[in-house]
């Protein structure tokens, strides 16, 4: 095993599969069976999703409401995910915790950093909403900031293309992959990873982030074993 404790960071359009808007109930299925398959290896899983597959809060700014409304909105916009993520996995017979950055008491513990370590200790997997609970924070700073927190050993970010490239393979096809590529190069290069702060968290805190595709089944059992799946970013 190389990973003892990972945080797992997925987008809330990726919970869209093949709809325009909400949660494909086949894309949840699948990640929950994944995310299963990694748990009964004996991985720690925390979980942050996003939530842009049912609310923005910048697009609602560019609109005319105010951002900080809008980003408090996109926040129950994760936990609406999450709770449809718990739900999946909890169907397949694993146990977990959703543990909320806003008070939701009657669905979600409050988020506490000791209680999520010893959940994961005790082979729950604990998912994260409501992002870091703040305004003008995204949800990619909120997993940097509960990966640093729970002392995770890698930020593994759920994506629809197979890792980082010279250019948006969707667009480009003359793009090229980089197998592992440093903080500092993807900085410099002005590379699309996370947002910066959520980057510079990483960077600063030595924490290593894989850009994979989630959506090939097998990817995140194979990561986690060790094989080259995606493309590493370290120091």
């Amino acid at each position: 095993m190389k990973y003892k404790r990972v945080l797992l960071k997925l987008s809330g359009e990726a919970l869209m599969g093949n709809k325009g808007f909400g949660i494909d109930n086949n894309r949840l299925m699948q990640y929950a069976n994944e995310i299963k398959s990694v748990s009964e290896f004996g991985v720690e899983i925390a979980i942050v999703v996003g939530g842009g597959n049912i609310f923005r809060g910048v697009q609602a700014s560019e609109g005319g409401m105010e951002r900080t409304q809008g980003d408090y909105m996109g926040m129950l916009a994760t936990m609406i995910n999450s709770m449809a993520l718990q739900a999946a996995l909890e169907s397949l017979g694993l146990q977990t915790r959703l543990q909320s950055a806003i008070e939701m008491k009657e669905i979600a513990e409050p988020f506490i950093r000791r209680k999520a370590v010893r959940h994961l200790e005790r082979g729950r997997i604990v998912i994260f909403g409501a992002g870091t609970g703040n305004p003008f924070f995204t949800t990619d700073s909120a997993a940097s900031l509960r990966a640093i927190e729970i002392e995770a050993n890698v930020i593994l970010k759920g994506t629809r293309v197979d890792g980082i490239y010279t250019a948006d393979p969707e667009k480009d096809p003359e793009a090229t992959k980089y197998s592992n590529i440093s903080f500092d190069q993807v900085y410099n290069m002005g590379l699309s990873v996370m947002d910066l702060t959520a980057f510079t968290l990483c960077k600063e805190n030595n924490l290593p982030i894989i850009v994979f595709d989630m959506n090939t089944s097998g990817n995140l059992l194979n990561l986690v074993q060790g094989a080259e799946v995606g493309t590493l970013v370290e120091a």
